[in-house]
């Protein structure tokens, strides 16, 4: 017989629940990374919308050689054919895209609340699949303006409005998933490493694109459409929400064949657990069944069946996710957190053209590295987090680090490109940190904290009010930056200091109750309960 080759040996090593976490893992990251990649398409087509218009006033202004006859048509060029597309061809272009920006943000802000209490009442698959869908519908809208020639900034900023609420049952959705599937010994890291999916997105969203902004802007939104809408439908055919989904399959397979009864009991988490029924009729369990294994009776391998009935608990309301120790807390620290993190998302090419010196290209490739870092940052937040087991006391080291990291990006940007690189990752690092932390493994922790006595079904809500007021600080951050930037660069790194400053203050009470707890372990000795 032939050796069975190492590969194959690697696989079959591997138990089920371990495969089907892998897939949870991989397909959420899929899914979320999509959700990015149709996010992206906006800020890439900016430029275009209004390049064409500087361009040819450029050539209508300086002729460069051409006779004055010329200089009429150059004129009509400019005005009739290759001008920017209208309604974004005004002297105002700039409040006219960013209105487009704050209308996304404003809208996924105010919606992020609502969903998360919508999608607990909701199953997962079908919320998360229904929000792909309609949020591919609405980007392709977008580009189908191009296609359709729609000069309406109303359209636009309906399109926009629409898909910043759609697209609010992602977060909620897939990060129930993941702590559903994953404990919370492992979370930190293993939720650091699913993060990353924002760059990944953004990165591709990036590319696509890029490929067709110069030729037909419109396929630059309906080619991200398309893909979230099939990832939607990838959502619908494979998501598994929770590991207790699978269990009646696996009784299933168990005896086929064969009819089994059994006796109910009602378990913890408002769930039925099952008990098979044996010839004495004496129920046994799977544990009492290995300790005393009849002679008569076949183990099944799978016996105890978690199903849903009508004693489950209720999603948990608004008002009782609050009062959870720690949710409003990290929920103001992530509105500061996100602010500095959105502002460098929408402002930091172009500090690095005026402070670097560099085009518009090389700047957009640069700021790429503040990505880099956030990825980093975000890893070594979960595993300094896990193996503390003092998640807001990681929080607040890297935001009392961050700041003056800030100050001194502002000053050692100006002196060449090998000190920006350096501190573009550090800052990533710092400022996206706490940013990745919160949004993922401490939403985690807190929507199944022991005061819900074992309540799951808080997690989703607990998830949006969290990333919801953090979407605030998003909308506002570049905003300020907007306004402050008038009077110097100076004033917008102050700002993103103090900002780091108030996220740091809002933690200092669950701080201190981290560093008086008499006992020091690691999360995963502390309500390690898989549900």
């Amino acid at each position: 017989m032939a050796p069975v080759p190492p590969g194959i040996r690697l696989l079959v090593s591997f138990d089920r629940d371990q495969w089907y976490r892998a897939l949870t893992f991989i397909l959420t990251f899929l899914l979320y990374t999509s959700f990015h990649l149709s996010r992206k398409p906006i800020s890439i087509v900016k430029s275009e919308l209004h390049k064409n218009c500087s361009s040819v006033s450029e050539l209508a202004t300086n002729p460069s050689g051409s006779s004055s006859s010329q200089q009429p048509s150059l004129q009509s060029l400019h005005t009739d054919m290759d001008c920017s597309w209208k309604p974004f061809d005004k002297s105002n272009y700039k409040q006219l895209l960013g209105a487009m920006d704050y209308s996304f943000l404003c809208a996924y802000a105010v919606g992020m609340y609502l969903s998360g209490i919508i999608g607990e009442r909701l199953p997962i698959r079908l919320y998360l699949t229904v929000g792909m869908l309609t949020s591919g519908l609405f980007t392709c809208l977008f580009g189908l303006g191009y296609i359709y020639n729609i000069h309406n900034l109303g359209f636009y900023i309906f399109v926009q409005v629409a898909n910043g609420l759609v697209q609010t049952t992602g977060w909620p959705s897939v990060v129930t998933c993941i702590g559903n599937w994953f404990g919370k010994g492992r979370r930190g890291l293993i939720m650091g490493l699913w993060n990353s999916h924002t760059s990944v997105g953004n990165i591709l969203g990036s590319l696509i694109a890029g490929y067709w902004v110069s030729s037909n802007w419109g396929l630059s939104f309906i080619v991200p459409g398309l893909i979230i809408a099939a990832m939607g439908v990838v959502c619908f055919l494979f998501l598994i929400e929770h590991p207790n989904d699978l269990k009646s399959v696996y009784a299933q397979n168990a005896s086929p064949g064969k009819s089994v009864p059994a006796k109910s009991w009602n378990g913890v988490n408002g769930h039925t657990e099952v008990y098979l029924q044996y010839k004495d009729n004496k129920p046994q369990s799977y544990d009492t069944e290995l300790l005393l294994p009849r002679d008569t009776v076949r183990v099944p391998v799978q016996p105890v069946v978690v199903v849903k009935n009508e004693s489950e608990p209720s999603a948990i309301s608004f008002m009782g996710a609050l009062r959870i120790p720690g949710v409003i807390e990290f929920s103001l620290c992530l509105l500061f957190a996100k602010l500095v993190s959105y502002t460098f998302l929408f402002w930091l090419p172009l500090y690095i053209t005026k402070a670097a010196h560099l085009d518009a290209k090389k700047a957009g490739d640069l700021s790429t590295l503040f990505d880099v870092g956030g990825i980093v940052g975000g890893i070594l937040a979960g595993v300094i987090s896990d193996k503390l087991g003092k998640r807001a006391t990681t929080c607040a080291v890297m935001l009392l680090l961050a700041a003056p990291t800030l100050y001194g990006f502002s000053m050692i940007s100006e002196f060449g490109l090998g000190p920006t690189i350096g501190m573009l990752l550090v800052c990533g690092g710092l400022v996206n940190g706490p940013y990745a932390l919160i949004t993922t493994a401490v939403s985690a922790d807190l929507g199944t904290h022991k005061s819900l006595k074992g309540n799951a079904r808080a997690l989703s809500t607990v998830t949006a009010i969290i990333d919801g007021t953090g979407s605030v600080g998003a909308a506002l951050g570049p905003l300020l930056a907007g306004v402050l930037s008038a009077g110097g660069w100076d004033q917008v790194f102050y700002m993103l200091m103090t900002a780091d400053f108030c996220a740091l203050l809002l933690l200092l009470r669950l701080v201190t109750k981290e560093l008086a707890s008499t006992k020091s372990r690691p999360i995963s000795a502390v309500e390690l309960k898989e549900h």
